[in-house]
Parts: C-alpha cells; structure tokens; sequence
C-alpha cells in the first residue's frame, strides 16, 4: 500500500492518470495538486487548490510516496521562453525537492521524446535539464517518460497539434516505432505499471516501449 501525489492532474496524461491512480488497490490516498477543483470526487481523492509560486506554503500536505509529474506547456501556450522554463523546469524541480526532503521514495517524470540538455532546440534543451536536475536529487526510483506526439482528449486545444495527429494517424505505418503517436492512456498505464514494479534506480522509458501499455 502507498500513497501518491499527483502534479499536472488536468492535462492530457495527468487527467488519465489521476483516474488510474485512483481505481488501483495500491494506493490509499492519492493527491492532486490544482488551481481549481476538479470536475469529479473520490473517497481517496485529497485536492490542494495552490498556485506552484506559493506550494512552499502547504508543503505538509504534500507528503507521499510516489510523485507523478505531468506538468508540460508549449512556448506558444506560455507566451515566452521564460515562462515556458518556469512551468517545464522550476515547477518540477521545485515539487521533486519538496517531496524528496518529506519523504518521498520514487519520482515519475513526463518528458518528451528528442529531450538533451545540449540540444540547440530550446524546449528539448529544458526537458533534457529538467530530466538531470531531477534525477541527480537521489530518489531511490527515478523514472523519465519520453512520449511521442500526443494522442488522445486533451482540453486545451493546442494550434497544429491537431493537424499533426492526423497526420500521423494516416502514414503512422511508414513512421518508426520510437517516433510514432502515441495514445496518452497508454503513457498514464505505463507510468502506473511501472511505479508498481518499486524498483531501484533511475530509467528512461522511450515512446516505443510505452507503446505495449
């Protein structure tokens, strides 16, 4: 038995995974951190409505086992390279620190396929930094997720993405297995699977091998 913290609960992974937190037998309590409620209730369901610039002031309600981190946004979206580091890098540090000094025994981290901290692309430079920064704090389990495009509900509709997935959809025979799109409720299985297996260590887990999930 275990508990869980999840952050990014209501984006396309996170909103999945949360799901599947909650209906498996391992997990007790399972928190969410939002800044507004969720549009559904659970008896194990603990919701702490915070903005990340100010989480340092509930920190004692963030103990848990294990930490899912599904945060992620798109330069586009956060309007400017700063702000896209701040939610991609300083967020997820700051949570993987906070739970690693209360307690926490292993940490899983989206990322995404092509992330390398000496990448000349800016958003795989930053997920590449945030994969390292992370993984050096010395959780007893470190796993790194890298999916592919994206594909699934997502709520906020992002500009291109859309049309990418059909194209994707329609040549994906021709694409090769690491690249290909890849169904989100098969990376939210995954990252569930995988914490079950508490094996110590730190792991990367490509888009290919997510997609047996």
């Amino acid at each position: 038995m275990a508990t869980a913290l999840i952050v990014g609960s209501t984006g396309l992974i996170g909103n999945q995974l949360v799901e599947l937190l909650l209906d498996d037998d391992r997990y007790t309590q399972v928190t969410a951190i939002a800044r507004t409620s969720l549009p559904f209730s659970h008896p194990k369901l603990k919701l702490i409505i915070a903005d990340f610039d100010s989480i340092e002031s509930q920190k004692e309600k963030l103990v848990a086992d294990d930490i899912f981190c599904c945060l992620g946004t798109t330069i586009k979206s956060a309007k400017s390279k700063e702000a896209f580091r701040k939610i991609d890098f300083d967020y997820p540090l700051l949570i993987a620190k906070l739970t690693k000094a209360l307690g926490a025994k292993q940490f899983l981290l989206v990322s995404a396929l092509g992330a390398n901290k000496a990448s000349s692309v800016f958003y795989n430079k930053v997920k590449g930094e945030i994969e390292e920064a992370i993984s050096s704090l010395g959780f007893e389990s470190c796993h790194v997720f890298r999916p592919s495009l994206l594909l699934g509900p997502r709520i906020e509709k992002r500009e291109g993405e859309q049309s990418m997935q059909k194209i994707f959809s329609a040549v994906g025979f021709l694409i090769p297995k690491k690249y290909k799109a890849i169904e989100s409720i098969k990376v939210a299985s995954g990252m569930l699977a995988i914490a079950k297996k508490n094996v110590s260590g730190n792991f990367i887990h490509e888009s290919n091998s997510l997609q047996a999930y």
